[in-house]
């Protein structure tokens, strides 16, 4: 088996190299787009946001590898990649990966994709890239050392029409310090669409609209809940579970019809004796309203990947079927109240859970008004350092995580953001933070110059540190270098800080911001 000794040397240089070569990626990337995206562009009038758009090619793939790990085992992933085409048949964009067969349950990472797709005949397509992200978990911290997972891949993709579907062959290695280097065949789905948006000093403004912009997410929502296992119900290793584990997180949607939707959740472990516990799943819902405008029900079922915090979950495959009842407070911000049930099939994991949920509609997509008010995102990528992160036996240690942000502006200046981060270097592979929070923008000076600050809470665990429960704060400061109308540059410095747990460090951010407009009707 083939070893990258340059990345097994554990000093300083070997650190440095690491952050900047991924910062160097992240950069680069999105500075491209903007060249593309300025090419594609045309302005317009000014009730023509089709005409005022910048089009490009995106794409969802989703694909499942059986991953070779040391001692003859081995671990099933399932990778979920959002890609944008950023001129001349490379693509970009944020990925994830998770376990769901084995016994690597809660192993996850997050990061960035870069890829190149060239027509070969008739329907066939290859595609190559790598992918760097941070991550671990599930146990054996010598698989994954620091966390930084590389990805080279190699597809072949027939497009069906509606749907893509093909072969990947992939090597996943963890070169900073990790044990696996493996390389194996898998299989890909994936679904072409449009990234269309407007440049973000247009925000405010009432626009024409055709279809779906952006990400062509419908609706968000914010999850505060509780999962209730019981006393009977084992952990890893044989102890009881405690009777609750509260989680905090976020979900994304998409309607099909004004009933069905579909899309993805993603939670952390904030209260009980589980930090370090994650999920990730798809989820499929169906919903009615049973009082005008004014009261909802529906019900949803969830599958994908958890894992982490010693909960037992076999290979991490993990679902969940409940029900809830949505207030509509206004046309566009909801409260609902949801129960259910969550099995993980290979695990001890069973349990009833319950939850809160603060929703927002960030488009109607069966609206029938032809025009549009245009709001801006803020789409971040970045890398974040901690300073001296204490662990649970006392130690301390610096961290490298990857920094995946999402921001909406409520206005010029407020927005909400939902973030996360997941740590490649630092000994602490399976250490990974999920925030959401409000943050302010301040107007521009010095031409090109803004600065702001964040208030996040979230959840936050893996790697030993010492983050008790796994319920976190983290305020923050940044100082922002607008490049191009599209890109900028963000740097910040604050505190995340354990509510229960002994981890306060100071941490510094460095990320490339990429501001959008998109209209909502």
């Amino acid at each position: 088996m083939v070893k990258y000794n340059f990345f097994l040397k554990k000093s300083s240089a070997q650190a440095y190299f690491m952050r900047y070569f991924i910062l160097a990626v992240l950069l680069a990337c999105p500075l491209m787009a903007s060249v593309s995206a300025h090419a594609d562009s045309t302005m317009a009038p000014e009730n023509q946001f089709h005409d005022a758009a910048v089009n490009k090619r995106s794409v969802l793939k989703i694909g499942y590898e059986n991953t070779k790990l040391p001692d003859n085992q081995s671990m099933g992933i399932i990778g979920t990649t959002y890609l944008i085409e950023i001129g001349h048949g490379f693509y970009f964009g944020p990925a994830a990966y998770g376990a769901v067969t084995g016994d690597k349950g809660g192993f996850f990472t997050a990061g960035g994709e870069l890829a190149w797709h060239y027509p070969l005949i008739s329907q066939l397509e290859l595609q190559t890239g790598i992918y760097a992200g941070g991550g671990g978990g599930g146990g054996g911290r010598s698989l994954w050392g620091g966390g930084l997972m590389l990805r080279p891949h190699l597809d072949l993709i027939w497009n069906f029409g509606i749907f893509q579907a093909g072969m990947t062959a992939s090597n996943v290695s963890f070169p900073n310090g990790g044990d696996i280097n493996s390389t194996q065949i898998g299989f890909v789905l994936a679904r072409e669409g449009d990234f269309s948006y407007v440049t973000s000093d247009l925000a405010g403004r009432r626009l024409a609209s055709r279809g779906r912009q952006g990400f062509g997410v419908d609706r968000a929502m914010v999850t505060v809940g509780s999962y209730f296992p019981g006393t009977g119900v084992q952990k890893l290793g044989g102890g009881p579970s405690e009777d609750h584990m509260g989680y905090v997180g976020a979900r994304l949607e998409q309607f099909i019809t004004p009933s069905l939707y579909w899309g993805f959740e993603a939670a952390g472990a904030a209260s009980g004796d589980s930090d370090g516990y994650a999920e990730f799943l798809g989820t499929l819902g169906v919903e009615t309203s049973i009082w005008k405008d004014y009261l909802t029900v529906g019900s949803r079922l969830a599958l994908g990947m958890g894992g982490g915090g010693g909960v037992s979950v076999g290979g991490g495959l993990l679902g969940k079927l409940g029900a809830y009842t949505t207030f509509n407070l206004s046309r566009s911000t909801h409260l609902s109240l949801e129960g259910g049930y969550a099995v993980a099939p290979d695990g001890d994991f069973r349990a009833p859970y319950g939850s809160v949920n603060l929703g927002f509609d960030l488009d109607h997509p069966f609206d029938n008004d032809p025009q549009g008010t245009v709001d801006e995102y803020e789409f971040i990528f970045g890398s974040e350092h901690y300073f001296d992160a204490v662990t649970k036996d006392g130690d301390k240690r610096d961290i490298d995580a990857v920094v995946i942000k999402f921001n909406r502006y409520l206005g010029d200046s407020i927005y909400l953001t939902g973030q996360a981060h997941s740590a490649y270097n630092g000994e602490s592979g399976s250490y990974s933070v999920g925030l959401v929070g409000i943050g302010y923008r301040s107007p521009k000076f010095v031409s090109v110059l803004s600065a702001g600050a964040e208030m996040l809470a979230g959840a936050a665990g893996g790697a030993s540190l010492d983050t008790d429960g796994g319920m976190v704060v983290q305020p923050m400061a940044y100082l922002g270098v607008q490049l191009t109308k599209e890109i900028g540059i963000k740097l910040g410095a604050g505190r995340i800080i354990s509510v229960k747990g002994k981890l306060d460090s100071t941490v510094l951010d460095m990320a490339v911001s990429f501001n959008f407009g998109v209209s909502r009707r």
